[in-house]
């Protein structure tokens, strides 16, 4: 625990990706097997359970700081962080512990299994054993809330640094559903076992926002076109007569998604598909919100089935015959991916992306205009040499979305946000009107500069209205342009609406609230685009 508490304080104190990585390769280097294997599962979402709720903790780090519970409460909204008050507020501890890592995680993962007073005393011996630092990573571990600003391609780096390994394959060899529990630092990261997981899918290659027409990207002929789908990117893999679909964060939703069972009937064993899932029907995508139904369980009933069936739209060709093609350009990979899909039956549950024909950027411009229409975001450019490669690389993979749908809106709330925004007001509810009344209809808690945050803040505490607990009325006085990707209707909302991503675009100083959207002209968005 030591040595791993040694490593976080190293991170936490630069924002060097250098120094990061190489904190994190020393680390790989003379760590335990078993300690590595913790820290590359807590480096990728792979976190114990947690054994104890929040209000348990807060009321035990209250007790055992000597403090009552309110003090503790009001001091936490300002840390910010649970973990971090807890440290702040208990007497020094006796020493530092001489236990691994593993073993802490071993004894949290224990408590779920005991009685509660068994898990007060041996939390509260936790606090009292360890030192400052420790105590502290030992409650981010207990609250579940374990961040350490390192990305997954970091990570990689550094763990090739130390190793040997290439990034590449140690990024293959890190996806899938594996843990701690299910594998040793040996057979993951050491070890190439290519019928060891035939589930594994492959990392995934993201795009770069593309803020401007493509008019310095070069000739229009080397690059393909295709529209940017509103769905759930994933991977579909088809090894052993078996079928997985993944998410992009690494979530296996193969029986979320039944329908696409269907795939191992129309393509061969050994193929790896990269697309978009989508809701769709009559040869036409469905709004995302009829998709979202779905994400969120583990089974799915038959009325969601037949209300919104949906379809694995493919990007991409990564794998076929049980040969990894990501290193061929996309043009081939593209090519094999047509040659694939030529002879599908209309019944599969796949279909082929478009390719979008234009001889100029203007014309491609006039393309993607007509996104909202068919239910896109937008369109993405991918250069025809470019590899399949792993993470966010700028230069061969842009996506160039539509320009956002925008309302102008009224701030009726407020509520201060987490971490370093703990004291500033971030998070906020805007309105619109219907008829006299201000009809409240989203939240936003990003778009605004730190500056801004700040007057916003200052003018929340003198403009306040009435108190509900961390929530703040205010004096509706100021208009915000908010930028949204979609609408869909809601019958959750008192407005009737649920808007899609939305932020706030800029600060409307210029207007007066007299001035700001309507109910109705929200209504008539969601007949246009919803």
């Amino acid at each position: 625990m030591q040595r791993f508490a040694t490593l976080f304080t190293k991170l936490d104190q630069t924002t060097k990706t250098n120094r990061k990585v190489a904190a994190l390769a020393s680390y790989f280097r003379d760590a335990p097997d078993d300690d590595k294997l913790w820290t590359i599962a807590l480096l990728s979402g792979r976190r114990p359970k947690r054994a104890v709720n929040t209000t348990r903790l807060r009321e035990w780090g209250a007790e055992a700081a000597g403090i009552p519970l309110w003090l503790f409460e009001e001091a936490y909204p300002i840390v910010g962080d649970l973990a971090e008050t807890i440290a702040l507020v208990l007497p020094e501890g006796s020493g530092s512990s001489d236990r691994s890592l593993s073993e802490w995680i071993m004894e949290l993962r224990g408590l779920a299994k005991v009685e509660e007073p068994q898990r007060k005393e041996a939390v509260l011996a936790a606090w009292a054993g360890l030192g400052p630092v420790e105590r502290f990573v030992f409650n981010k571990l207990l609250t579940g809330g374990f961040r350490m600003g390192v990305s997954a391609k970091l990570m990689t780096r550094a763990l090739s640094q130390a190793t040997g390994v290439e990034e590449t394959e140690l990024a293959h060899r890190l996806m899938g559903d594996w843990s701690p529990d299910t594998v040793s630092f040996e057979s993951l990261v050491l070890t190439r076992d290519p019928d060891a997981d035939l589930s594994k899918p492959y990392p995934f290659y993201l795009a770069y926002q593309l803020d401007a027409a493509p008019d310095n990207l070069g000739a229009p002929g080397d690059w393909l076109a295709e529209h940017k789908w509103d769905g759930i990117r994933g991977q579909l893999i088809l090894r052993g007569g078996q079928h997985y679909v993944w998410s992009r964060g690494e979530e296996l939703m193969t029986d979320r998604f039944p329908e696409l069972a269907r795939a191992v009937d129309f393509l061969p064993s050994g193929t790896v598909l990269d697309g978009e899932i989508l809701a769709w029907r009559e040869e036409a995508p469905l709004p995302f919100n009829a998709l979202q139904k779905r994400i969120g369980r583990k089974t799915v009933p038959k009325k969601l089935l037949a209300e919104a069936p949906v379809i694995l739209r493919a990007y991409d060709l990564l794998e076929v015959n049980g040969t990894d093609l990501r290193s061929a350009p996309m043009a081939t990979r593209r090519a094999q991916l047509d040659t694939l899909f030529a002879d599908l039956p209309p019944d599969a549950p796949l279909r082929l992306s478009p390719k979008l024909s234009f001889k100029s950027w203007d014309a491609l411009a006039d393309i993607r205009e007509t996104s909202r229409a068919l239910g896109a975001e937008g369109l993405m450019l991918k250069r025809l040499t470019s590899p399949y490669g792993t993470g966010r690389k700028k230069g061969d993979w842009w996506k160039w979305k539509v320009d956002p749908l925008t309302i102008d809106a009224v701030m009726i709330y407020a509520q201060a946000g987490h971490g370093r925004r703990a004291n500033l007001y971030t998070d906020f509810t805007f309105a619109v009107w219907k008829g006299n009344e201000l009809v409240p209809f989203t939240k936003a808690y990003s778009g605004l500069t730190d500056k801004e945050f700040r007057e916003i803040t200052a003018w929340v505490r003198k403009n306040t209205l009435e108190r509900f607990g961390p929530v703040r009325r205010v004096t509706p006085e100021h208009v915000f342009e908010i930028a949204f990707e979609g609408i869909q209707e809601s019958p959750r909302h008192k407005s009737g609406v649920a808007l899609r991503f939305p932020r706030m675009s800029r600060w409307r100083h210029d207007k007066p609230v007299s001035e700001a959207n309507t109910l109705e002209d929200l209504k008539d968005m969601l007949a246009l685009y919803g």
